[in-house]
């Protein structure tokens, strides 16, 4: 029927010499044919609600196959009013034919044995050689102009019945052996629709079951939305009941609030009361307080300058110590440059007794070291006496002042603590 259907649209579209249109009734038998041939061997896919038995889904294949088919793809999905798969199918086929190209996208199609066989059945047309001859006629094709309108054409519902008497001849031009040919495509037709209406016999028989599932589903939703009911109405009771209970709980504590609140009233004027009277003690207090503090303060400056003045003396009794130190170290050495002169004396004698011409000189040298030696020693003997007398007066004024000065700060002391008391 392809063959048939291919060679008798070529032939009659040649004779008719103008661009085709869709209700050229050639052009409508070789999509209700193509159609058959594409669903010949296809595998029935189960959806969420139903077996489904479409050819779009191999057509859709050809755009990852075939980049530009991506736009006719992209057309069909984008058309309106088409709601079925098989509606967008039938719009692909003729899309593909205006373009010229049903051939080479069919031809990709049947290559890709391993991609076709998720669709088809392996006995299916498009799997044997048979889907590569059609591919082959189809080239055939691409000498027709055909301008169809896809748009609005009610592609969903129309029925794929295919007009024998087109491709049948009278009885004088007919002879045997094609008389059989075409009985014998009628009765492949005849098997065609019997294994059909099988198919939707046990598609019929599935939905049945389904929707005896569903209604044993439906049946456990309901008694499961009385129990849900059962259950909301005992909550609801519940939430009336704790309603009440919070009513009775609001009204006891707001009499409790207002008890408390004329306590609070009673307690709040005898605080004021009392709190005059404190007021006027914290007053009196904190003037004493401050006469106390300002008396506390000129006492502590006081003994501020009392450590000051200690502290001075306490520094002159060490830079005089000092100076003791210093002179005691220098009559030291001029005790030592005595023993030396001593030592020098005894050493001219020794030689003065030795030579007599040097004892002269030397007596000499000797009288005058000892009137040097005689005032070293009266003035050594000035300085000691001088430095007793110093560092007596000395400690005198120290003693004398550390005990006023102690005096008086047992005197402040005393005032103070009595301040205190």
């Amino acid at each position: 029927m392809a063959k048939l259907s291919i060679k008798g649209l070529i032939e009659s579209a040649l004779s008719f010499g103008r661009t085709l249109d869709s209700d050229y009734p050639p052009l409508q038998q070789f999509f209700v044919v193509m159609e058959h041939c594409l669903k010949h061997g296809l595998k029935v896919r189960k959806s969420f609600l139903s077996y489904n038995k479409t050819i779009w889904g191999p057509l859709e294949l050809v755009e990852k196959l075939y980049p530009e088919a991506e736009e006719i793809a992209a057309s069909v999905r984008d058309l309106p009013g088409l709601k079925t798969p098989l509606g967008r199918a039938r719009a692909w086929l003729r899309l593909a034919l205006m373009q010229k190209k049903m051939a080479d996208y069919l031809r990709c199609l049947i290559i890709q044995r391993d991609l076709l066989s998720e669709f088809y059945e392996y006995h299916a047309l498009m799997m044997e050689e048979e889907g590569a001859v059609i591919v082959g006629l189809l080239v055939g094709l691409n000498v027709i102009d055909a301008n169809l309108c896809v748009k609005g054409e009610d592609l969903d519902s129309q029925v794929g019945v295919i007009d024998f008497s087109m491709y049948l001849k009278s009885d004088e031009d007919l002879g045997g052996k094609e008389r059989n040919v075409q009985i014998a495509a009628i009765l492949d037709q005849k098997n065609y629709v019997e294994e059909l209406n099988r198919q939707l016999n046990s598609t019929v028989s599935s939905l049945h079951a389904r929707v005896d599932s569903l209604e044993k589903s439906n049946t456990k939703l309901i008694e499961e939305l009385a129990i849900a009911k059962n259950n909301i109405i005992k909550l609801q009771e519940e939430n009336h009941q704790l309603r009440s209970e919070n009513t009775l709980i609001l009204m006891k504590t707001q009499h409790h609030l207002e008890a408390t609140k004329v306590d609070v009233e009673a307690e709040l004027q005898t605080y004021k009361h009392s709190r005059q009277g404190l007021d006027e003690m914290y007053n009196e207090a904190r003037r004493q307080l401050r006469e106390e503090s300002q008396l506390r303060q000129d006492m502590e400056n006081e003994l501020v300058v009392q450590v000051s003045m200690k502290h001075e003396i306490e520094l002159a009794m060490k830079l005089l110590e000092k100076d003791i130190h210093e002179k005691q170290d220098t009559l030291i050495g001029l005790r030592q440059q005595l023993d030396e002169v001593k030592a020098i004396n005894m050493e001219m004698y020794q030689k003065l007794q030795v030579s007599e011409d040097a004892m002269k000189e030397k007596n000499e040298i000797i009288g005058r070291l000892e009137d040097k030696t005689n005032q070293i020693n009266a003035t050594m003997k000035q300085l000691e006496q001088s430095d007793k007398d110093l560092l007596t007066q000395t400690r005198t004024i120290a003693m004398s002042f550390i005990k006023c000065a102690s005096n008086e700060a047992q005197h402040q002391y005393k005032l103070v603590k009595d301040i205190s008391f």
